[in-house]
């Protein structure tokens, strides 16, 4: 992949006074009390996850329709969804059975699967297909779709393209302040910029090339409807100077986080208040979905620890979950010094220029 060299001022994060403590993307109790509320008795972890699932935002707000909501899957009513959620805690073979042999430390592909579940299970919703493989007449694969459903009594399909990212924002460049190429994967391959574009110029329109028609008939195709489920986290520089904005067509409800430098990790943590009742736990792949249950928190002491060991033997981002004593969650991304290593360069547009 071609890239940029890192910018030499991402090495030189300006030092915050901690007389004027820089903001933290903790999320207001009252944001997450439906999340939370919903998770309170869950300790499966494919079942918190689907819970989490049900409630996670599009990052952006793209020209195609985002995620299904509660309302469309039949699971609006917080008793019918908790009802719901609790069955497959007290009976979980069947998630299990279907989920489970993708646990493999593959993100994408456990995401995949959490939502062929939600959408064969949920009470107005039916799944039809999942990965269809689209090939032109040489048999050429020009790319696969991710899954139809159908909602309600509604005959006509609808196909969803499926994506959950963790993106970091840089401080400086590429593009504007606002520009989708400055947040990018914590392994420096992609960019939320990269990731917009292939999957509205080249997943989406997949469905609607004359060489998926034969492929789709069988489902009452076309008409079909398109939907693009862009879910994540985004995860702000700390400390900047002056907040980081997000990026252009960011989503009214997209979630936040923060990243630093192990270097920084002292600072942060001399800026907590209530630091003895702070608890905390990493999220290995692929459970970066929901937050840790409250028996697998860890004081803040051993995080310290745990970090060290892994820094000492990695140079892989780590995220980690803290949750505050008044029950909010907050999420972080520990990077290496010199992260990042490369940055990918904006894709390019039909006439050659980079997109913002």
């Amino acid at each position: 992949m071609q890239c940029l060299k890192c910018l030499g001022c991402l090495r030189t994060l300006q030092t915050w006074p901690f007389t004027d403590a820089p903001p933290m993307s903790l999320l207001p109790l009252t944001s997450q009390s439906t999340r939370i509320a919903d998770l309170a008795g869950l300790r499966h972890p494919l079942v918190r996850d689907l819970a989490w699932l049900l409630h996670a935002p599009d990052i952006l707000t793209t020209p195609a329709a985002g995620r299904p909501s509660l309302q469309e899957l039949g699971l609006e009513d917080s008793q019918r969804r908790r009802a719901w959620l609790k069955a497959f805690e007290q009976q979980p073979r069947m998630i299990e059975t279907q989920v489970g042999p993708s646990l493999v430390n593959r993100l994408g592909h456990y995401h995949e699967k959490l939502w062929h579940f939600l959408l064969a299970h949920a009470p107005d919703t039916q799944l039809l297909a999942q990965n269809l493989t689209i090939r032109d007449s040489t048999r050429r694969t020009l790319g696969e779709l991710d899954l139809l459903y159908r909602h309600g009594s509604n005959s006509q399909p609808v196909h969803l393209e499926l994506a959950i990212k963790y993106y970091l924002g840089l401080p400086q460049g590429p593009g504007a302040e606002n520009s989708q190429a400055r947040w990018i994967g914590p392994g420096c391959a992609d960019s939320l910029a990269i990731k917009r574009q292939h999957s509205l110029d080249h997943q989406l329109p997949l469905s609607f090339r004359a060489e998926a028609a034969d492929m789709l008939a069988p489902f009452g195709a076309p008409p079909l409807t398109s939907r693009l489920a862009l879910l994540g986290v985004l995860f702000r520089p700390w400390p900047c100077e002056t907040p980081l904005p997000g990026p252009w067509e960011i989503a009214p409800q997209a979630l936040f986080g923060d990243w630093l430098a192990l270097s920084r990790w002292p600072d942060f943590c001399a800026l907590l208040s209530e630091k003895n009742a702070i608890r905390g736990a990493f999220l290995d792949k692929p459970h970066w979905l929901a937050p840790p249950v409250d028996t697998d928190l860890l004081e803040m002491s051993q995080l310290n620890q745990a970090l060290e060991q892994h820094f000492v033997q990695h140079r892989s981002p780590r995220q980690l979950m803290l949750k505050q004593p008044d029950g909010r969650w907050q999420r972080l991304f520990i990077v290496p010094e010199g992260w990042p290593h490369r940055i990918p360069l904006p894709p390019f547009s039909a006439s050659g220029a980079n997109t913002p």
